[in-house]
């Protein structure tokens, strides 16, 4: 096994009241990420609760405290996005930060049509919809031709529209969280990198996640190569390693291990986050990655012993939401020095 690239993938949490210090201490992580060595950084998008709800100004702005360390959307639900508005806001971030923004997305739900508007299709079919014409704006295709002329000082007919200001490269950049063997297929299909996380839809009983996520990704390489004809891009996989060096570490993580495995998704809360709803157990077919966590050598042993992540090009370290700045950065320092050596990582 040999992870050429490690990564970090926050929720830039904040308790209540305290958005503005939660933003800044967001960007603080990323430029200890950097300085630690790490390759990327990235930030999942949730509305309407105590966590970063918009990526893309929050990116500009961690790239003028950052150099190097890439800058990752995971994931943008693209069903509730204008796709044109975010395809000019992508560029024009992408260029601030010196072309380091890396996209990731899913095709998203239906949990807030209430608030964004109903669709006459269903979430998913809508998400790829959405998601095909932002690829399309990003790549620089043409979205209309004017055919007449409207408004004063509009543009001549004839005119071809495209998003402005273009980022090249940035098309490349864009991946898909996939959460199914089928939708890695066609993110593979689509030219789409991947970056698969710590839930898997669709898992034929009696299958762990971590074999299930190994046949995942051989399912997106192989479509890859059939669809391109090119050996395919590094593959991203988000996990739970929190290797503890003392006691009082090993402790913490297996506290937050037992609460994930009693409470699912809805494990560690900033305080005053919203109360979920309760919930039964996960449907049939989807299963929530382990979490890897005890004495460093254990941790790897784990580690190495996982067909998943085995199988990655890019381990991205999930950080529990619940934990503030000091407790992510010595998670992120703990990784580096001990568990990520051993996996053939060598810092950036």
């Amino acid at each position: 096994m040999t992870v050429s690239r490690l990564g970090f993938n926050t929720r830039v949490s904040f308790p209540s009241g305290a958005a503005a210090r939660g933003l800044r201490e967001g960007i603080e992580l990323f430029r200890a990420a950097e300085a630690l060595g790490y390759q990327s950084g990235w930030a999942y998008q949730r509305h309407f609760d105590n966590y970063l709800s918009s990526p893309i100004p929050f990116f500009a702005a961690a790239g003028q405290h950052t150099e190097r360390i890439t800058l990752g959307s995971a994931v943008i639900p693209a069903r509730y996005q204008e796709p044109i508005l975010l395809a000019e806001a992508a560029c024009t971030a992408d260029l601030l930060v010196g072309g380091r923004l890396q996209l990731a997305f899913s095709s998203g739900t239906d949990v807030w049509d209430a608030v964004f508007g109903a669709v006459g299709t269903d979430a998913r079919t809508e998400g790829q919809h959405r998601l095909a014409r932002f690829l399309s704006a990003v790549a620089g295709e043409p979205l209309h031709t004017v055919t007449e002329r409207r408004g004063v000082g509009g543009p001549p007919v004839g005119t071809q529209l495209r998003v402005t200001p273009p980022s090249p490269g940035l098309r490349e950049r864009i991946w898909y969280g996939s959460g199914s063997t089928a939708s890695a297929v066609t993110a593979a299909r689509q030219g789409l990198r991947l970056i698969t996380g710590t839930i898997l839809h669709d898992v034929p009983p009696g299958v762990s996640f971590s074999a299930h996520q190994a046949t995942l990704i051989a399912a997106y390489r192989e479509a890859w190569g059939a669809a391109h004809g090119t050996p395919p891009p590094p593959v991203a996989v988000a996990a739970s390693v929190l290797p503890g060096p003392t006691a009082e570490l090993r402790e913490t993580y297996a506290a937050y291990d037992r609460q994930r495995r009693a409470q699912g998704p809805a494990a560690s809360r900033p305080p005053g986050a919203l109360e979920p709803a309760p919930e039964p157990a996960l449907p049939p077919g989807m299963v929530m990655s382990p979490v890897h966590h005890g004495e460093p050598d254990a941790v790897t042993a784990a580690v190495l012993a996982d067909p998943g992540l085995r199988a990655a090009d890019e381990l991205v370290l999930f950080l529990p939401p619940a934990f503030g700045l000091a407790e992510n950065v010595r998670l992120l320092e703990d990784l580096a020095a001990t568990v990520a050596p051993a996996l053939g990582w060598s810092p950036g």
